[in-house]
């Protein structure tokens, strides 16, 4: 969820530091604990910082919700803070001690737990967005490439120490991952901003048109040309000229953007007039080009002259903590531009957390726009997404495990070891409920209660078997 962030545990019984402790480790989250009398001279050490917390859990009494807003609050007003139990919270001034997003009975209920942790990411990462605003425009822009996994602040760093040098990009990573979205950026970040930004797609235009595209041509260079006509070497001038997919560029037009780059000048097509040029280069491909380098369908030359500084595009599929962001990102878009709302529960988030996405971003901008035409201003659960996108069950129909485990596995009740129907019958879906239940506590008990390690031995993912834990109301070990 709130991945290489840390959750900051604040209670002064010591069983319940603990325990929240433990279920903050059953959902994956590292944490941080303390009492409020801990909690001063933790702030002042090196070991909190607050870029590191991602939301303070509060238990306890109305002081300790008091000290732990005071410190907290004071370390970086911008963390989230989640209460456990009946704590008043109304004599505090949340704009100086950090707001409470969610109140929460003790023990958590789990969909309750899930969606605070959900809404507290976004607290963080919009409230970061709010106070850069203003200071530095790269920051503003790079909203738009929003998440908080590690590929994705990679792409913002790299993004950030390149974008107002005057060198070449080539952006990198499958369709639909949001390239574009960065040579933009890199163009209204650098100095050339005021200049235009001309974008071209190298696979769309036909080979025999792509240079007089590029370059112009003259009047009567070829049939057809009434008039001369200014190519986008010319409309970008002093500004980017964006080449989307360059891998599909011709070879004999890889050899005129060579000297392009290395020359500065260029001839339109049927001209003998030598034009000088000034445009930044931003490249991007889905293509391996150093594979297509070896096949001889791309220069190694011009590959070295646009790979001055490269930034791959991660995969969403490598990034699915984003999904919740990026989903609230475009949802809060179609509001601004009155173009209806809508919004998704938590298991339908998690259904389309284990989607591949092979069309990655773009993928799921189609498909929230389809479900705001098809559900306006409704609530999307797990049986209102196309079916493609349904990955968790129906709780009442949730046979994955047994489907995926049962066949052939030796210990099991299969093909190795038939079962014997009664005289009188019985009820299928109990019987089988009842087995799956029996071999989850069985996995649970022997991997100690570490989730990961029954998942593993069950053959299921991590978040199935949570899901799974809480249907059957299963009880852990205490690692």
């Amino acid at each position: 969820m709130l991945q290489e962030m840390k959750m900051l545990l604040i209670h002064d019984d010591a069983q319940c530091r603990h325990d929240m402790s433990i279920i903050m480790s059953f959902l994956g989250e590292q944490c941080i604990t303390a009492n409020s009398d801990e909690l001063a001279s933790l702030v002042k050490s090196s070991a909190l910082k607050p870029d590191d917390i991602a939301a303070a859990l509060v238990g306890g009494s109305a002081d300790t919700l008091s000290k732990a807003r005071k410190e907290v609050g004071g370390l970086d007003a911008g963390i989230p803070f989640l209460v456990f139990g009946d704590i008043d919270t109304s004599s505090e001034n949340e704009d100086q001690h950090g707001r409470v997003i969610a109140r929460m009975d003790w023990p958590p209920v789990y969909n309750k737990l899930v969606d605070s942790l959900y809404r507290a990411q976004v607290y963080r990462d919009q409230y970061a967005a709010r106070a850069q605003r203003g200071q530095q425009r790269e920051i503003q822009l790079f909203r738009s490439l929003v998440g908080t996994s590690r590929g994705i602040h990679q792409v913002r760093h790299l993004m950030g120490q390149v974008a107002d040098k005057d060198v070449s990009v080539l952006i990198t990573g499958e369709s639909g991952t949001g390239k574009e979205v960065v040579a933009r950026n890199l163009h209204y970040n650098s100095a050339r901003r005021d200049k235009p930004f001309v974008p071209v797609n190298c696979g769309a235009i036909p080979a025999e048109l792509l240079e007089s595209e590029l370059f112009g041509h003259e009047k009567g260079a070829f049939t057809g040309a009434i008039s001369e006509r200014k190519g986008r070497f010319e409309l970008a001038e002093g500004g980017t000229l964006f080449l989307d997919e360059i891998g599909d560029m011709p070879l004999n037009m890889q050899v005129k953007i060579l000297r392009v780059l290395q020359e500065r000048t260029f001839e339109r097509v049927g001209g003998n007039k030598t034009l000088n040029t000034d445009v930044r280069i931003i490249a991007a491909t889905h293509k391996d080009l150093e594979e297509m380098i070896k096949t001889g369908e791309f220069r190694e030359d011009l590959f070295y002259r646009l790979n001055v500084f490269p930034i791959e595009m991660p995969a969403l599929r490598e990034r699915v903590e984003d999904i919740p962001l990026l989903i609230n990102e475009l949802i809060s878009r179609m509001e601004t531009e009155k173009r209806g709302s809508i919004r998704f529960n938590s298991a339908a988030i998690m259904s389309l957390c284990r989607h591949e996405w092979h069309g990655n971003v773009r993928e799921l901008a189609n498909l929230v726009e389809r479900l705001a035409i098809m559900h306006p201003f409704g609530v999307v659960g797990v049986h209102e997404l196309p079916q493609k996108f349904r990955h968790i069950e129906d709780l009442d129909d949730d046979m994955e495990f047994l489907e995926d485990a049962s066949v052939g596995a030796p210990g099991l009740v299969g093909i190795d070891s038939p079962a014997l129907l009664p005289v009188n019958g019985l009820d299928l879906k109990e019987y089988l409920a009842n087995l799956e239940k029996s071999l989850i506590q069985q996995a649970l008990d022997e991997s100690a209660g570490v989730v990961a390690r029954a998942a593993d031995r069950l053959r299921i993912r991590r978040t199935t078997l949570v899901e799974k834990v809480r249907k059957y109301e299963l009880n852990r070990e205490e690692e």
